[in-house]
């Protein structure tokens, strides 16, 4: 998951430098996507381990 989330981040970049705002927008909001995901996960492992 983090190793899409880097090429995702990469993509955008690189998107970006290029002038191509669509694809850096939709790399970046997959990654967005990726990170809140992943957040979302270790919160919900947190509140279970802490009950």
């Amino acid at each position: 998951m983090i190793k899409w989330i880097i090429i995702l981040l990469i993509i955008a970049a690189a998107a970006s430098l290029l002038g191509m705002p669509a694809l850096a927008g939709a790399a970046a909001t997959g990654a967005l996507i990726g990170i809140v995901l992943i957040i979302f996960l270790l919160v919900m492992l947190g509140v279970f381990a802490v009950t």
